[in-house]
């Protein structure tokens, strides 16, 4: 069935066919047609009823603008045709946001490119009015899928704003030489909190996870002078511990030098004390004995006193004239070296 040309010329036999669209039978073509329209919309209606959630998230079932569903992982069902739209949110993935440099690739060798644009994310001003280039990572989940797809227009954007001006707040707020050194911790730990109770406020249904002080040094061209200062520092930090170890070393050995001097002193100050009381008593002692025996007590005392002094006398020699040797009188050295008591000396 083939309709020649209003110009053909030819013979009539080079277009056999002759097609009439008068003689088609719409009858049966109708259902035909219906049919095949019918198998459409069923594909298209299976095909748009059918999702899956990836293992890693949620996902948020919408019906014309309003959340009716929150599938958690697996093969659902929705209303086909656009009705339901499923919008997937990671809500057991780690991410994060990176201030002052950008990662590249995360291969074995990770690369990293850093430029003008992101030095004005990690350059800051701190509290001593000192610039440092500050590198941080940002890492968080999303805790309430719902709250994040609604409550924020652009979650990502506004991580970024409030995590810079919480950095830049707290940075601010600390020495140079403190974030560079030994504040890191603390720095990062109360910007966490900070950007944590913020985000709480957008009620943005995101949890903060760390916030990782990457890399803190001074800009390139007062890295030198950051040096000679931090040189310094160490030097003044070891002096004052070689001063800290002599304080240690001197203290606690004149402190024991004097506690000895104090006991030694109050020692000699009880001994003195007690012979004073035992002479005290012997001489009372002695004048009571005396008021009983004037005569037999005053020839004993001399005794004991001759007795405790002719030993330190030494030789006593006696010289008569005419006689040329000195004549020993008494050998008191002899009995001064034996014992006055029980070794054949006599009083």
């Amino acid at each position: 069935m083939s309709r020649r040309p209003p110009n053909y010329s030819g013979p009539a036999e080079a277009f056999p066919f002759h097609f009439d669209p008068n003689q088609i039978d719409w009858k049966k073509v109708r259902p035909i047609a219906i049919g095949a329209v019918l198998v459409l919309l069923a594909v298209i209606g299976l095909w748009t009823s059918v999702y899956t959630v990836q293992p890693e998230g949620e996902a948020v079932v919408k019906r014309f603008g309003r959340v009716v569903h929150i599938r958690q992982p697996g093969l659902h069902f929705k209303m086909p045709f656009g009705v339901d739209r499923a919008h997937f949110v990671p809500t057991r993935r780690v991410l994060k946001e990176e201030f002052g440099f950008r990662t590249l690739s995360a291969h074995r060798h990770t690369e990293y490119q850093k430029d003008r644009r992101h030095l004005g994310e990690s350059l800051m001003l701190t509290g001593d009015l000192k610039v440092i280039d500050v590198e941080w990572v940002v890492q968080y989940r999303i805790e309430d899928a719902e709250k994040y797809l609604h409550r924020v227009r652009e979650p990502s954007k506004t991580i970024r704003d409030i995590a810079e001006a919480v950095m830049r707040r707290v940075v601010g707020n600390n020495l140079g030489s403190d974030v560079l050194t030994e504040k890191r911790v603390q720095v990062a730990t109360l910007a966490r909190n900070e950007l944590q109770a913020m985000l709480d406020t957008f009620q943005s249904g995101i949890r903060v996870a760390t916030i990782e002080l990457q890399d803190v040094t001074p800009p390139e061209p007062v890295k030198p002078a950051f040096n000679e200062v931090n040189q310094a520092e160490q030097e003044r930090e070891r002096l004052v511990n070689e001063a800290e170890k002599r304080r240690n070393q001197v203290i606690p050995r004149a402190e024991g030098e004097a506690q000895q001097t104090i006991a030694s002193a109050q020692g000699y100050a009880a001994e003195r004390v007690n012979r004073a009381r035992g002479e005290a008593a012997r001489f009372a002692a002695i004048l009571a004995e005396y008021r009983h025996a004037p005569a037999v007590t005053r020839q004993r005392l001399f005794l004991e006193m001759i007795d405790r002094i002719l030993p330190k006398l030494g030789r006593v020699l006696v010289i008569e004239e005419g006689l040329m040797a000195p004549l020993p009188l008494l050998h008191l050295e002899d009995a001064g070296a034996r014992s006055p008591r029980g070794e054949g000396g006599s009083r």
